[in-house]
């Protein structure tokens, strides 16, 4: 059973955090500096490890396969349980852990540790459900009297790699499914928000998991090279940029899921009868929710002409009514994105669009790490604007008058992870799910909608694999077969 301990907290960052290497935290220095992202102050300090460290990590995790493999299922589910009241427990101090590494407001901080604890419990789920499936080999006269069943077994020692965006539930989707599938791992969170994956470990820490199991490591991309190219690593999961592309072509023979964004598009039907007051608010919502730093925030809005000024106009009144400021005010928005040089990037890309002809209905200039919420019209194809993933507070937006040439828009894109599409047409609906090249395709809704148990990727340069527990438990384990002759003569 997990063993519970008091960690002291009530609330506050800590002055300083360790590493965990092999279940254990170790604080060989404090070297990593953990940024207020609204202040720019240091708000606490971390350990940040070399690559020996790193090694040992990994000749840790890959010497506890055993042990992993034989932690029983309901032994697993107790420790992710064990996890989900700790981060009940601890949901604030979470909470403002986002909010102050990342610059999160503090309602998305909250709905983010929600959706950790609901990650977790997913998982503490599919611990024990995790099946096989009898084969009937009888298909011929020459394979009479076999009999064949699969079950499913843990891959080996596993690499994940997390970015700032999500600290806390992009690290669930790696972790908690490689706890249910029995998979040690050794975990390099994004140096620029590591507490929220080192609080986690404080939690793990608390378990009776086999030694070995974990290691959340903060280090430089040069030391965690071997998380990809170590041999000992079965599988790597990435979540990130496209540099996850160079990753896999350095992975050699392991496994490999990558994550890796897109600039998704939302479409608006013609439709007399749509709540367009509705329609605004979802797409405000995923276009600008935590200052548009989601894989799967709204980037473009593709809006039939029949509802093109209704719906502009409304989308401009609301997107100016944003509010911008301090992350820890509940009343807060649109709070900092990570750094300056992100809002330097993401305000070049979006006057090199008005240059070109785009117009900005909503926005205004830069304030440090701040940038209002930003709604462009008419960006040219040719631009950094339309072409990549802003990751920041813009929306495109640009009308259409042909469904099926509006779904041939969305999928000239080089991404393809997810994509809204407000329509009443039953047909409409089918037809881009049948045809849209996109890893998930969200009716009536905006493409930012996720549920952390249903299947999350993509294709094209948003990656391959999928997340959501239960896919994620199958890219960690493998099937095993075992074939039974029966005697001759019974």
């Amino acid at each position: 059973m997990p063993k519970k301990r008091s960690n002291g907290k009530s609330g506050a960052l800590a002055r300083r955090y360790p590493c965990y290497l092999a279940n254990r935290p170790i604080q060989p220095n404090t070297d990593l500096e953990v940024l207020d992202k609204y202040s720019g102050e240091v708000a606490t300090r971390t350990a940040f490890v070399d690559a020996a460290t790193v090694d040992r990590a990994i000749a840790a995790a890959f010497a506890a396969r055993e042990a992993m493999a034989a932690f029983t299922p309901d032994r697993r589910r107790d420790v992710l349980e064990h996890c989900v009241r700790r981060f009940g427990e601890r949901a604030e101090e979470l909470a403002l852990a986002l909010c102050i590494e990342a610059g999160k407001p503090i309602r998305d901080a909250r709905g983010e540790v929600t959706r950790l604890i609901d990650t977790f419990r997913i998982a503490a789920a599919e611990a024990t459900r995790i099946g096989g499936e009898t084969i009937e080999l009888q298909i011929s006269q020459r394979t009479r009297g076999y009999r064949g069943m699969v079950k499913r077994v843990p891959v080996g020692a596993c690499s994940f790699i997390t970015p700032f965006n999500f600290p806390l539930n992009l690290v669930a989707h790696k972790v908690a499914p490689a706890i249910a599938a029995g998979c040690p791992f050794v975990l390099k969170p994004a140096a620029k928000t590591p507490v929220g994956a080192l609080i986690i470990g404080e939690v793990l820490a608390e378990t009776d998991l086999p030694e070995g199991a974990f290691s959340i490591l903060a280090c430089s991309n040069e030391d965690a090279a071997a998380l990809t190219e170590d041999e000992r690593i079965a599988l790597l999961s990435f979540t990130g940029g496209l540099v996850g592309w160079e990753l896999k072509a350095r992975a050699g023979r392991k496994k490999v899921t990558l994550e890796l964004g897109g600039n998704a598009a939302c479409i608006v039907d013609a439709d007399p009868g749509l709540p367009l007051d509705d329609v605004v608010e979802r797409l405000v919502f995923g276009a600008y929710y935590q200052s548009g730093q989601s894989c799967i925030s709204v980037q473009h809005i593709l809006a039939h002409r029949d509802v093109y000024d209704a719906l502009r106009r409304k989308l401009k009144a609301r997107v100016g009514k944003l509010v911008m400021g301090d992350p820890r005010d509940e009343n807060t928005f649109i709070g900092p994105v990570i750094d300056e040089a992100a809002a330097r990037r993401i305000e070049g890309w979006v006057e090199a669009a008005r240059k070109a002809g785009a117009r900005r209905l909503a926005g205004g200039p830069r304030q440090g790490n701040m940038l209002p919420a930003t709604l462009m019209e008419n960006v040219p194809p040719d631009c950094d604007l339309y072409r990549q993933e802003v990751f920041g507070p813009v929306a495109c937006l640009q009308p259409f008058d042909d469904f099926d040439a509006a779904l041939d828009t969305v999928n000239a894109s080089d991404f393809g992870l997810q994509a809204g599409v407000f329509t009443a047409r039953l047909d409409h609906a089918m037809r881009a799910w049948d045809r849209l090249e996109v890893g998930g395709v969200v009716v009536g809704d905006v493409p930012s909608f996720r549920v952390d148990n249903m299947p999350y990727g993509g294709v094209k340069q948003s990656g391959l694999g999928r997340e959501g527990v239960k896919y994620a438990i199958e890219d960690m384990t493998e099937p095993r077969l075992l074939v039974i002759r029966d005697r001759p003569g019974t």
